[in-house]
């Protein structure tokens, strides 16, 4: 499925019913998994009623990490195959990223000063992700700066696949260092220890955020695939003028 995906015909012939698909999804995880969690889950014992900000801050951090990891993996089948879908995928992934990583970055704050009364601290979690938000930057403004599509999307290629290095590092942070960051509660080798009353709508957001991902991924590559077109058709008619 990847490799005929690869053709941009085939994937603007998926991207049509699969993007109005995963944006229906999208919708109806939200519209489950946001009143379920800001209303109806319980509050935490210690932190009382500001816990509910993770339900958007936590699966905004999951996805922060996971679509780098996509956007690498895509710069790599780039990067040594030469599919230039694979970098319009990489591109198109970027700015949905970035928000990701933006809004984990927001919303803990906003955490951070409700349980530890301080706004920002340069804990090793909130460090790398920082890196990781400005990483997302940095191959955007990359790819902004260097006109030759081609080029840019390899430069930016090699960029987005040494950032990959701080993934592992967000992750397991808080295992590595000593952090204000409690450890893991939901991904662990003996199972989740959160309350499942809390984790169900965890994971409805989890997967909302997922399809919000994939439904801004197939407009911002149907848009990029559609801009390069034009591009391409301006191009031949100045040669043949």
């Amino acid at each position: 499925m990847i490799t005929a995906l690869a053709n941009p015909h085939r994937f603007l012939a998926f991207a049509r019913w699969a993007m109005p698909a995963a944006t229906v999804a999208a919708v109806l995880l939200f519209a489950i998994g946001l009143p379920w969690g800001l209303f109806y889950a319980p509050a935490e014992r210690l932190q009382g009623e500001s816990v509910r900000i993770i339900y958007i801050h936590v699966p905004a951090a999951w996805w922060a990490l996971g679509v780098y990891v996509f956007m690498a993996g895509a710069c790599f089948v780039g990067f040594v195959w030469r599919h230039a879908i694979a970098d319009v995928a990489a591109k198109a992934a970027a700015p949905i990223g970035a928000v990701y990583a933006g809004l984990c970055l927001a919303t803990g704050s906003l955490w951070a000063e409700a349980t530890w009364e301080r706004w920002w601290v340069w804990d090793a979690r909130l460090t790398s992700m920082l890196i990781l938000f400005l990483t997302y930057l940095g191959y955007l403004a990359l790819h902004a700066a260097i006109e030759d599509e081609e080029r840019a999307a390899r430069i930016a290629g090699v960029f987005c696949m040494a950032g990959l290095i701080n993934v592992p590092i967000v992750h397991f942070s808080v295992d590595w260092w000593t952090t204000q960051h409690q450890g893991a509660s939901v991904f662990r080798a003996d199972g989740p220890s959160i309350d499942p009353s809390m984790l169900w709508p965890l994971l409805v957001m989890a997967l909302a955020y997922a399809a919000a991902f994939a439904a801004l991924l197939m407009a911002n590559m149907q848009a990029e695939i559609h801009r390069r077109r034009v591009e391409a058709a301006a191009a031949r008619r100045l040669r043949a003028a």
